[in-house]
């Protein structure tokens, strides 16, 4: 059942934020070397810690900031034009989940999937001349950017 408080695009951020892997992770952990965010999976450290112990509703909760990051970072570098062509080709591709996942996640991991011309996934770059694999990068460099600084408005940090 939606919160009455939260706006429509809270509640859908939140109803796609069902773990569609049971965890975030992408094997690239920059949290061993002493970053409070991962660069791979952008969660915080003490979530990497104790993810196994999560309960669902904490699990939920992580999964909805980051869809929520990343759909803002995706926004921030492309739009998407065309989404059934996107979900046709992720389908081809095989991605996981591809029906299920929200456009602009769907969009970020299909451009880190394959090299395909933006075009051809429905998707038009903000910013011209960026390859698909340069603009993938600078998607996951602002939502890297954008996770960090979530934490550090949630946490004092001394820097």
């Amino acid at each position: 059942m939606p919160d009455p408080g939260r706006s429509d695009d809270a509640a859908a951020v939140k109803l796609s934020a069902r773990p569609l892997r049971r965890t975030p992770c992408v094997g690239v952990c920059s949290t061993t070397y002493g970053d409070l965010v991962c660069r791979g999976c952008k969660r915080y450290a003490h979530e990497i810690v104790g993810w196994n112990a999560y309960s669902d509703d904490q699990r939920e909760r992580v999964w909805t900031r980051l869809n929520a990051l990343l759909k803002d970072s995706v926004r921030a570098h492309i739009d998407v034009v065309d989404e059934d062509k996107l979900r046709s080709v992720a389908t081809r591709l095989k991605l996981h989940n591809a029906a299920e996942l929200p456009t602009e996640v769907l969009a970020f991991r299909t451009l880190r999937a394959r090299s395909v011309p933006l075009e051809a996934l429905g998707l038009h770059a903000r910013c011209a001349g960026r390859s698909p694999i340069d603009t993938a990068r600078a998607i996951d460099t602002e939502f890297y950017v954008r996770s960090r600084a979530h934490y550090e408005a949630s946490f004092k940090t001394l820097t």
